[in-house]
């Protein structure tokens, strides 16, 4: 059977994690499509996993199964889970990395834990769920395993710590919440109509695309995170300005 199993991990590619995870999968479904969201979450970091599962997975196809591992609690009492919700299912750790994708979908969660015995490998330690867990898991479920019968049902709680922007009526209060590759710095702020922002005391333009800035002045876009962007034409803004993760920003709204 035929199934899809999109991957996003913190464990990066040289010590072959990703590639022992794939190979248990293909062990129990070698007919399952598996696709890299991404291998390079910050270590430890389940906001920015978080972030990129709700940017990207409304884009794959409806039954794909998101095997999302950023487990700073791998071993400990952290549960893990199967939830379903909006035709997709996400395999993983129960620690809010699926909190973001979860709450853009309007149907409630229906959230399952593993049971552990029926369906991980055997283990000689619980340093590594990913292969010994989660990805049996996700290859039995790529099979027609339902979600229901990985284990039993739980009340899935939200859990992220998650700082919502403040709505100050002609303007919001936001954050930089995280850099992307090219150093821009992605907000809490939601895409919208705005007029212009103001960062470090200084006036910024809310522009379409990148190269509609001008050079050398920071900037604000909408971006493909669904979210508003502070960034420095061509250049990396992170390391030119040396802005940091939690730094304010102001967007004004744009006059309807």
């Amino acid at each position: 059977m035929r199934g899809f199993v999109a991957m996003l991990t913190d464990f990066g590619h040289k010590d072959g994690f990703v590639g022992v995870m794939k190979g248990v999968i293909l062990g129990i479904n070698p007919e399952v499509q598996l696709i890299d969201i991404s291998h390079e979450v910050e270590p430890f970091n389940i906001l920015h996993g978080a972030l990129l599962l709700k940017a990207h997975f409304s884009y794959f196809p409806k039954g794909t199964i998101f095997l999302c591992v950023v487990d700073p609690g791998v071993g400990s009492e952290r549960l893990p889970i199967v939830v379903s919700s909006g035709g997709y299912t996400f395999v993983g750790p129960y620690n809010g990395l699926f909190d973001l994708a979860l709450k853009s979908i309007e149907d409630k969660p229906k959230a399952y834990k593993i049971n552990m015995e029926r369906f991980a490998l055997s283990r000689i330690n619980e340093t590594f769920h990913g292969r010994d867990v989660f990805a049996p898991i996700a290859g039995w479920l790529s099979k027609g395993l339902a979600p229901q019968e990985v284990g039993s049902p739980i009340e899935y709680q939200f859990k992220l710590s998650w700082e919502e922007p403040e709505d100050m009526g002609d303007k919001v209060l936001g954050k930089i919440l995280y850099f992307d590759r090219f150093g821009n710095g992605i907000t809490n702020v939601p895409c919208g109509r705005y007029k212009e922002g103001y960062f470090r005391g200084q006036k910024l333009r809310v522009v379409s695309y990148f190269l509609e800035a001008e050079k050398g002045k920071p900037a604000l876009v909408c971006g493909s995170f669904g979210l508003m962007e502070v960034f420095l034409p061509m250049e990396n803004l992170k390391e030119k300005l040396g802005v940091r993760v939690g730094e304010s920003i102001a967007l004004k709204k744009a006059s309807t």
